[in-house]
Parts: C-alpha cells; sequence; structure tokens
C-alpha cells in the first residue's frame, strides 16, 4: 500500500519558465492567501496585487498563505498602468484568464515558446478590468462541462499554472 510522503521528504521539480502573476482587485483575504500560495507552489517568483486587496497583514491571508509569501516577491496596492508598463519593458508576454468573445481555450495553446509570462487574473464578482483586457497579448479560458460559467478565481490560475509548467 502506497504511504504519503511528508513534505521533508517530497522534492519539488524545478522549470525555466519566470513567471508572474497580477491579480486584479481581489477582494477576499482567503483568495489572496491562496493565490499565494498557488503561485510560489508552480514556481513563480513575484504576485503583484493591483488596487485594493487584502494584504499580509490581514490573520486570514496569512492564515491561508502558509508562509507561502517567504518565497515571493509580493507587491500590493499597484497601478494598473505602471504594472502593465513595467511588464512590457522587462519582455514579459501578457496573458489573462478570462473567458471573452475571442479568448483561446488553454488547451490549444502553446506555451513552449514562451520563458517570460505575466497571467493576470480578475477579481472574484467583474473578472480582469477591460482596460487590462485591451492591453493584453493574448486571452486564455478552459472549458467547463458543468451549468456554471466560471470557477473560483484561485481554481482557475491553479489550473492555468499547472498548463504553464506542465
Amino acid at each position: 500500500m502506497p504511504t504519503q510522503l511528508s513534505h521533508t521528504e517530497t522534492t519539488n521539480q524545478i522549470h525555466n519558465k519566470e513567471i508572474v502573476v497580477i491579480a486584479d482587485e481581489i477582494r477576499s483575504p482567503e483568495n489572496v492567501g491562496m493565490i499565494l500560495r498557488a503561485s510560489e507552489a508552480f514556481g513563480s517568483k513575484e504576485v503583484i496585487f493591483l488596487g485594493n486587496s487584502p494584504d499580509l497583514k490581514n490573520r486570514k491571508v496569512k492564515r491561508t498563505s502558509r508562509s507561502a509569501e517567504k518565497g515571493l516577491k509580493t507587491l500590493f496596492n499597484q497601478s494598473q498602468r505602471e504594472t502593465i508598463d513595467n511588464l512590457k519593458e522587462r519582455g514579459f508576454t501578457l496573458i489573462g484568464l478570462e473567458i471573452t468573445d475571442n479568448s483561446t481555450p488553454i488547451k490549444n495553446f502553446d506555451f513552449g515558446k514562451i520563458d517570460k509570462l505575466a497571467i493576470f487574473i480578475g477579481n472574484e464578482k467583474e473578472g480582469i478590468n477591460s482596460e487590462i483586457l485591451k492591453e493584453l497579448n493574448t486571452v486564455l479560458h478552459f472549458d467547463l462541462f458543468g451549468t456554471n460559467s466560471s470557477i473560483n478565481v484561485v481554481n482557475a490560475l491553479s489550473v492555468a499554472l499547472y498548463e504553464v509548467t506542465r
């Protein structure tokens, strides 16, 4: 019978992509913490929160992140314009996770040729701001098969990070 490995018995892989996660106006402290946790787990080195989101002073953020922020550069309350300009200057491909009238299914997108990518996720109610959508190189979605048209922002980010790193 298989035995579950402890954290000290597990060695994680390393990938060669430079990933930045940008979260637009996340409202829930639990989602902020889980964004940090998922980002760190998939080898992102930087997470940027645009606008007003709960930060690391919030105990719910700290509790749900489970110290993932210690391995990340985290920026809170950042300007949308300055963030986009900075990422473009640094040579990142800007990718949004959103269902739009011209988004591409993530399963059809080739991440193999992209070494530096910035993944934009939207807030829980409105998604990615329309001004940001205009700035992105591509917008991706994944097919859903139930009656809901969307899933939780952290779940969406986790699926996307898995696809980027697989």
